[in-house]
Protein backbone atom coordinates (compact mmCIF):
# COMPACT_ATOMS: atom_id res chain seq x y z
CA UNK A 1 0.00 0.00 0.00
CA UNK A 2 2.68 2.13 0.71
CA UNK A 3 5.49 0.83 -1.54
CA UNK A 4 8.12 -1.17 -0.89
CA UNK A 5 9.92 1.67 2.05
CA UNK A 6 7.87 0.06 4.38
CA UNK A 7 7.33 -3.44 3.14
CA UNK A 8 7.99 -5.25 6.30
CA UNK A 9 10.22 -7.92 4.10
CA UNK A 10 12.34 -5.23 3.03
CA UNK A 11 12.55 -3.95 5.74
CA UNK A 12 13.43 -6.85 7.83
CA UNK A 13 16.13 -7.08 5.00
CA UNK A 14 17.89 -4.09 5.77
CA UNK A 15 17.72 -4.59 9.21
CA UNK A 16 15.06 -1.96 10.20
CA UNK A 17 12.31 -4.61 11.48
CA UNK A 18 13.62 -7.35 13.92
CA UNK A 19 12.94 -10.23 14.58
CA UNK A 20 8.98 -10.21 14.64
CA UNK A 21 7.82 -12.46 17.72
CA UNK A 22 4.30 -13.71 17.90
CA UNK A 23 2.39 -15.71 20.84
CA UNK A 24 -0.57 -17.56 20.25
CA UNK A 25 -3.29 -18.77 22.52
CA UNK A 26 -6.27 -21.16 21.41
CA UNK A 27 -9.15 -21.83 23.26
CA UNK A 28 -12.86 -22.97 21.84
CA UNK A 29 -11.79 -22.43 18.51
CA UNK A 30 -10.57 -19.19 19.34
CA UNK A 31 -7.26 -17.57 18.68
CA UNK A 32 -5.54 -14.93 20.53
CA UNK A 33 -1.99 -13.71 20.54
CA UNK A 34 0.42 -10.67 20.67
CA UNK A 35 2.91 -9.50 18.17
CA UNK A 36 5.74 -8.19 18.86
CA UNK A 37 8.05 -5.95 16.11
CA UNK A 38 10.88 -4.19 16.90
CA UNK A 39 11.73 -1.35 14.74
CA UNK A 40 14.81 1.40 14.42
CA UNK A 41 12.53 3.17 11.94
CA UNK A 42 11.76 6.94 12.74
CA UNK A 43 8.19 7.89 14.73
CA UNK A 44 6.65 8.48 11.73
CA UNK A 45 7.20 5.34 9.77
CA UNK A 46 6.61 3.09 12.78
CA UNK A 47 3.10 4.76 13.46
CA UNK A 48 2.29 3.84 9.76
CA UNK A 49 3.51 0.49 9.69
CA UNK A 50 1.30 0.36 13.17
CA UNK A 51 -1.96 1.50 11.76
CA UNK A 52 -1.04 -0.64 8.46
CA UNK A 53 -0.98 -3.84 11.05
CA UNK A 54 -4.13 -2.82 13.04
CA UNK A 55 -6.19 -2.50 9.14
CA UNK A 56 -5.63 -6.10 8.99
CA UNK A 57 -9.27 -8.22 9.08
CA UNK A 58 -8.36 -11.74 7.90
CA UNK A 59 -5.25 -14.33 8.60
CA UNK A 60 -5.86 -16.95 5.96
CA UNK A 61 -9.51 -18.03 6.04
CA UNK A 62 -10.11 -16.97 9.41
CA UNK A 63 -11.31 -13.30 10.15
CA UNK A 64 -9.19 -11.31 12.57
CA UNK A 65 -8.61 -8.56 14.75
CA UNK A 66 -5.75 -6.59 15.23
CA UNK A 67 -5.65 -3.51 18.65
CA UNK A 68 -2.23 -1.38 18.89
CA UNK A 69 -1.64 -2.15 22.54
CA UNK A 70 1.27 0.42 23.11
CA UNK A 71 4.61 1.60 21.04
CA UNK A 72 7.21 1.35 23.68
CA UNK A 73 10.14 3.77 23.34
CA UNK A 74 13.14 0.77 24.32
CA UNK A 75 15.98 3.38 24.08
CA UNK A 76 14.22 5.89 26.47
CA UNK A 77 13.88 2.26 28.80
CA UNK A 78 17.44 1.43 28.15
CA UNK A 79 18.30 5.36 29.31
CA UNK A 80 16.61 5.42 32.23
CA UNK A 81 17.99 2.40 33.69
CA UNK A 82 21.13 3.90 32.93
CA UNK A 83 20.45 6.81 34.76
CA UNK A 84 19.18 4.95 38.14
CA UNK A 85 22.27 2.77 37.64
CA UNK A 86 24.54 5.99 37.51
CA UNK A 87 22.67 7.70 40.72
CA UNK A 88 23.51 4.28 42.72
CA UNK A 89 27.37 4.47 41.40
CA UNK A 90 27.55 7.99 42.19
CA UNK A 91 25.48 7.66 45.97
CA UNK A 92 27.91 4.63 46.92
CA UNK A 93 30.72 7.27 45.54
CA UNK A 94 30.13 9.84 47.35
CA UNK A 95 29.39 7.48 50.73
CA UNK A 96 32.61 5.59 50.10
CA UNK A 97 34.83 8.81 49.63
CA UNK A 98 33.45 11.19 52.26
CA UNK A 99 35.27 11.50 55.11
CA UNK A 100 33.77 9.79 58.37
CA UNK A 101 33.36 12.70 61.53
CA UNK A 102 35.73 10.83 63.06
CA UNK A 103 38.29 11.35 60.36
CA UNK A 104 37.35 15.14 60.14
CA UNK A 105 37.66 15.45 63.82
CA UNK A 106 41.43 14.16 63.36
CA UNK A 107 42.39 15.64 60.50
CA UNK A 108 41.23 19.33 62.60
CA UNK A 109 43.27 18.07 65.43
CA UNK A 110 46.48 17.26 63.59
CA UNK A 111 46.42 21.22 62.34
CA UNK A 112 45.52 21.71 65.76
CA UNK A 113 48.13 20.08 67.21
CA UNK A 114 50.53 21.11 65.09
CA UNK A 115 50.04 24.40 65.75
CA UNK A 116 50.47 24.32 69.10
CA UNK A 117 53.08 26.77 71.32
CA UNK A 118 55.92 24.35 72.29
CA UNK A 119 58.62 24.49 75.09
CA UNK A 120 61.90 25.15 73.54
CA UNK A 121 65.45 25.29 75.53
CA UNK A 122 66.29 24.26 78.89
CA UNK A 123 64.93 27.43 80.08
CA UNK A 124 61.50 26.31 78.36
CA UNK A 125 60.93 28.77 75.99
CA UNK A 126 57.39 29.58 74.41
CA UNK A 127 58.30 28.74 70.71
CA UNK A 128 56.80 27.82 67.35
CA UNK A 129 57.13 24.25 65.94
CA UNK A 130 59.72 24.91 63.01
CA UNK A 131 62.35 27.06 64.94
CA UNK A 132 64.74 23.96 64.48
CA UNK A 133 64.02 23.46 60.76
CA UNK A 134 64.07 27.20 59.69
CA UNK A 135 67.46 29.34 58.89
CA UNK A 136 65.31 32.32 60.19
CA UNK A 137 63.78 32.85 63.46
CA UNK A 138 62.08 35.83 64.85
CA UNK A 139 62.65 37.02 68.46
CA UNK A 140 59.64 38.32 70.62
CA UNK A 141 58.89 39.54 73.99
CA UNK A 142 56.41 37.20 75.44
CA UNK A 143 54.14 33.50 75.07
CA UNK A 144 50.93 36.00 73.64
CA UNK A 145 53.57 37.13 71.12
CA UNK A 146 54.45 33.77 69.64
CA UNK A 147 50.51 32.56 69.76
CA UNK A 148 49.59 35.92 67.67
CA UNK A 149 52.28 34.93 65.05
CA UNK A 150 51.59 31.52 64.80
CA UNK A 151 47.68 32.73 64.11
CA UNK A 152 49.05 34.20 61.32
CA UNK A 153 50.83 31.26 59.66
CA UNK A 154 54.23 32.31 61.16
CA UNK A 155 55.61 28.81 63.20
CA UNK A 156 59.62 29.96 63.48
CA UNK A 157 59.00 32.34 66.66
CA UNK A 158 60.58 32.48 69.95
CA UNK A 159 59.72 34.31 72.78
CA UNK A 160 62.60 36.03 74.94
CA UNK A 161 60.24 35.45 78.58
CA UNK A 162 62.05 38.54 80.40
CA UNK A 163 64.47 41.25 80.28
CA UNK A 164 67.23 38.72 80.50
CA UNK A 165 68.29 37.10 77.75
CA UNK A 166 68.51 33.54 77.82
CA UNK A 167 71.76 31.49 76.39
CA UNK A 168 69.20 29.25 74.19
CA UNK A 169 68.50 32.79 72.57
CA UNK A 170 71.96 33.90 72.21
CA UNK A 171 72.95 30.25 70.57
CA UNK A 172 70.45 30.63 68.06
CA UNK A 173 71.32 34.14 66.85
CA UNK A 174 74.48 32.66 66.34
CA UNK A 175 73.45 29.73 64.08
CA UNK A 176 70.41 31.25 62.49
CA UNK A 177 69.41 34.79 60.62
CA UNK A 178 67.57 36.77 63.67
CA UNK A 179 64.90 39.32 63.56
CA UNK A 180 63.86 41.15 66.63
CA UNK A 181 60.10 41.89 66.78
CA UNK A 182 59.53 43.94 70.07
CA UNK A 183 56.04 46.23 71.10
CA UNK A 184 56.57 49.58 70.27
CA UNK A 185 56.44 50.75 74.22
CA UNK A 186 59.55 51.48 76.44
CA UNK A 187 59.59 47.51 77.62
CA UNK A 188 60.21 46.97 74.15
CA UNK A 189 63.36 49.50 73.97
CA UNK A 190 64.89 47.73 76.90
CA UNK A 191 64.79 44.59 75.52
CA UNK A 192 66.35 45.72 72.29
CA UNK A 193 69.00 47.28 73.90
CA UNK A 194 69.99 44.04 75.97
CA UNK A 195 69.52 42.08 72.62
CA UNK A 196 72.10 44.24 71.06
CA UNK A 197 74.43 43.93 73.79
CA UNK A 198 74.38 39.96 73.97
CA UNK A 199 73.24 38.55 70.61
CA UNK A 200 73.75 38.37 66.93
CA UNK A 201 70.83 40.01 65.91
CA UNK A 202 70.59 40.96 62.05
CA UNK A 203 66.70 42.79 61.65
CA UNK A 204 64.66 44.82 63.98
CA UNK A 205 61.22 44.82 63.56
CA UNK A 206 58.45 46.87 66.03
CA UNK A 207 55.33 47.25 66.83
CA UNK A 208 53.34 50.48 66.09
CA UNK A 209 54.60 53.20 68.92
CA UNK A 210 52.41 52.54 71.70
CA UNK A 211 51.11 48.81 70.56
CA UNK A 212 52.35 45.47 71.85
CA UNK A 213 53.00 42.44 69.06
CA UNK A 214 50.35 40.40 70.75
CA UNK A 215 47.34 42.76 70.12
CA UNK A 216 48.20 43.80 66.30
CA UNK A 217 45.97 41.86 63.40
CA UNK A 218 47.94 40.22 60.73
CA UNK A 219 48.06 43.03 58.35
CA UNK A 220 49.96 44.59 60.91
CA UNK A 221 51.94 42.44 61.49
CA UNK A 222 53.43 41.64 57.80
CA UNK A 223 54.00 45.33 57.29
CA UNK A 224 55.48 45.49 60.51
CA UNK A 225 57.80 42.53 59.46
CA UNK A 226 58.18 44.16 55.78
CA UNK A 227 59.47 47.43 57.28
CA UNK A 228 62.02 45.90 59.30
CA UNK A 229 65.65 47.38 59.76
CA UNK A 230 69.26 46.06 59.48
CA UNK A 231 71.23 46.34 62.21
CA UNK A 232 73.57 48.42 60.43
CA UNK A 233 71.33 50.43 59.64
CA UNK A 234 70.47 51.38 62.91
CA UNK A 235 73.46 51.45 63.84
CA UNK A 236 74.07 54.46 61.57
CA UNK A 237 74.12 57.89 63.23
CA UNK A 238 71.01 59.75 62.39
CA UNK A 239 71.60 63.34 61.08
CA UNK A 240 69.79 66.19 63.32
CA UNK A 241 67.05 67.12 61.60
CA UNK A 242 66.13 70.59 60.28
CA UNK A 243 62.53 72.33 59.89
CA UNK A 244 61.24 72.75 56.67
CA UNK A 245 59.46 75.48 55.46
CA UNK A 246 55.90 74.69 53.68
CA UNK A 247 53.44 77.24 52.44
CA UNK A 248 50.41 77.80 54.90
CA UNK A 249 47.91 75.37 53.09
CA UNK A 250 50.31 72.35 54.29
CA UNK A 251 50.44 73.92 58.12
CA UNK A 252 46.63 74.20 58.06
CA UNK A 253 45.74 71.34 56.84
CA UNK A 254 48.24 69.54 59.29
CA UNK A 255 46.78 70.16 62.04
CA UNK A 256 43.50 69.69 60.44
CA UNK A 257 44.40 65.74 59.63
CA UNK A 258 45.75 64.83 62.78
CA UNK A 259 44.23 61.25 64.51
CA UNK A 260 41.84 61.63 61.35
CA UNK A 261 44.12 59.13 59.21
CA UNK A 262 42.91 61.04 55.77
CA UNK A 263 45.00 62.26 53.19
CA UNK A 264 44.93 65.37 50.95
CA UNK A 265 46.41 65.78 47.50
CA UNK A 266 47.39 69.81 45.93
CA UNK A 267 47.91 70.82 43.19
CA UNK A 268 51.63 73.17 42.24
CA UNK A 269 49.55 75.65 42.62
CA UNK A 270 48.56 74.81 46.58
CA UNK A 271 44.87 74.07 45.47
CA UNK A 272 43.29 71.36 47.26
CA UNK A 273 42.51 68.85 44.52
CA UNK A 274 40.83 65.90 47.03
CA UNK A 275 41.05 64.73 50.72
CA UNK A 276 40.45 60.56 50.73
CA UNK A 277 41.23 58.07 53.53
CA UNK A 278 44.76 57.34 53.80
CA UNK A 279 43.88 53.38 52.95
CA UNK A 280 43.03 54.49 49.29
CA UNK A 281 46.27 56.87 48.72
CA UNK A 282 48.21 54.44 46.87
CA UNK A 283 46.08 53.30 44.65
CA UNK A 284 44.70 56.69 44.46
CA UNK A 285 48.03 58.22 43.45
CA UNK A 286 48.63 55.20 40.79
CA UNK A 287 45.20 56.73 38.98
CA UNK A 288 45.73 60.51 39.46
CA UNK A 289 47.86 62.94 37.61
CA UNK A 290 48.55 66.83 38.24
CA UNK A 291 49.34 66.32 42.03
CA UNK A 292 52.47 68.25 43.44
CA UNK A 293 52.37 67.56 47.23
CA UNK A 294 50.99 64.81 49.58
CA UNK A 295 49.79 65.26 53.34
CA UNK A 296 48.93 62.52 54.97
CA UNK A 297 47.80 61.25 58.86
CA UNK A 298 50.01 57.98 58.12
CA UNK A 299 53.01 56.27 57.82
CA UNK A 300 55.51 57.12 54.68
CA UNK A 301 56.16 53.89 52.94
CA UNK A 302 58.45 52.66 50.25
CA UNK A 303 55.27 51.61 48.27
CA UNK A 304 54.18 55.70 48.74
CA UNK A 305 57.31 56.94 47.70
CA UNK A 306 57.84 55.02 44.79
CA UNK A 307 54.20 55.40 43.53
CA UNK A 308 55.39 59.01 43.93
CA UNK A 309 58.30 58.90 42.17
CA UNK A 310 56.85 57.48 39.15
CA UNK A 311 54.01 60.27 39.34
CA UNK A 312 56.36 63.18 40.07
CA UNK A 313 54.86 63.66 42.44
CA UNK A 314 57.34 66.13 44.86
CA UNK A 315 56.58 66.61 48.29
CA UNK A 316 55.61 64.10 50.54
CA UNK A 317 54.35 64.82 54.53
CA UNK A 318 53.09 62.57 56.85
CA UNK A 319 52.83 62.10 60.73
CA UNK A 320 55.81 59.37 60.38
CA UNK A 321 58.97 58.12 58.01
CA UNK A 322 58.97 54.34 57.88
CA UNK A 323 62.71 53.35 58.74
CA UNK A 324 62.57 50.66 55.78
CA UNK A 325 62.32 53.94 53.32
CA UNK A 326 65.06 55.17 51.31
CA UNK A 327 65.69 58.60 50.24
CA UNK A 328 64.36 59.52 46.93
CA UNK A 329 66.34 62.05 44.86
CA UNK A 330 62.92 63.76 42.96
CA UNK A 331 60.44 63.30 46.20
CA UNK A 332 60.76 65.39 49.33
CA UNK A 333 60.10 63.34 52.53
CA UNK A 334 59.07 65.33 55.97
CA UNK A 335 57.65 64.96 59.14
CA UNK A 336 54.42 66.93 60.53
CA UNK A 337 57.14 68.11 63.18
CA UNK A 338 59.39 68.96 60.64
CA UNK A 339 57.32 71.14 59.39
CA UNK A 340 57.04 75.24 59.63
CA UNK A 341 54.61 77.63 57.86
CA UNK A 342 56.64 79.65 54.90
Amino acid sequence: MFGPELDLRELQKSGRIGRIEIELHSKQDRTTGTIIIPTSLDRVSTALIAASIESINRVGPCASKVTLEKIEDVRESRRKVIIDRAKEILHKWTIESMPSVDEVFKEVAETLKTAKVEKYGPEELSAGPEVDSSKEIIIVEGRADVINLMRCGMLNVIAVEGAKIPETIKRLCKEKEATAFLDGDRGGDLILKELLQVAKIKYVARAPRGKEVEELNCKEIFEALENKVSIEDLAKPKREKRKVEFPKEVVQTIKDLKGTLEAVLFNEKMEKIERLPVSQLAEKLQQISGVDTVVFDGVITQRIVDIASQKSIKNIVASRISDAVKPSLNVHLATFSDVTSG
